[in-house]
């Protein structure tokens, strides 16, 4: 038993690399969704109360699509700097910054959003709106993960350690990408509550035109702003 697993995982990480680091590109990157999921639903702001499994299954197909890229990337990283000095992880560090981020970020929504039914073009405008919230977040997580990737993670293991701290990033990204599609329940309430008290207010005009106070009460302002500090979160 266990010589048939150390003979499948040396299968894993050996001849089948490639596909190791493509599978698990595109399982994290679902798993990661799965979990914003969960949070949306607890948080309220899921437009469905339901598992939106196509969703996750489109961003396993953009994980599939993204593991050959990084299985290369990776791999001629470490054949042009071999190092393990502080200045080749440095190098190494700036080109997965300046190299990969912007073109793993563009592939991301680009992929995902044709697969949603999104115009190239609309695609597009959805990247250039979100990537600099996204560019600024990985200047936080992916340095210093990729110090210690560089450092002492052996080449082969690389994507997999990658994958493995990117589910992190991956409900991340689920966030940028999914953001704004539903109005938080708590929102929706507050706004109901407005609405009705604009409502009998300006009912309350009509039956009365003489009444020296037409307009809305402190408490009706109060909860307008409630609806907009739930939208804006």
């Amino acid at each position: 038993m266990l010589r048939t697993a150390r003979r499948v995982w040396s299968r894993m990480f050996g001849r089948y690399l490639w596909v190791t680091n493509t599978v698990s590109c595109g399982g994290m990157l679902a798993l990661g969704d799965g979990i914003q999921q969960q949070v949306e639903r607890l948080r309220g702001v899921s437009a469905k109360q339901s598992y939106d499994r196509e969703r996750t299954g489109r961003l396993f197909l953009v994980g599939l699509s993204q593991g050959p890229p990084h299985h290369i990337f990776y791999a001629w990283l470490d054949k042009v700097l071999p190092q393990r000095t502080g200045k080749v992880v440095f190098k190494k560090i700036m080109a997965d910054q300046f190299l990969a981020a912007p073109f793993f970020a563009v592939t991301f929504f680009m992929g995902a959003g044709l697969l949603e039914g999104l115009t190239p073009a609309e695609s597009w405008s959805e990247f250039k709106a979100k990537f600099p919230a996204v560019y600024a977040f990985d200047w936080l997580i992916w340095p210093p993960t990729q110090a210690i990737n560089f450092y002492f993670v052996p080449a082969p293991y690389r994507v997999l350690y990658v994958n493995v701290i990117t589910v992190i990033w991956d409900v991340f990204l689920s966030y940028m990408k999914h953001k704004g599609r539903g109005v938080p329940r708590r929102a929706e309430f507050w706004a109901g509550i407005a609405c009705s008290q604009l409502i009998l207010c300006k009912q309350k005009h009509i039956d009365d035109p003489d009444d020296d106070d037409p307009h809305p009460s402190p408490f009706v302002k109060l909860e307008l702003v409630c609806y907009l500090v739930e939208i804006a979160t």
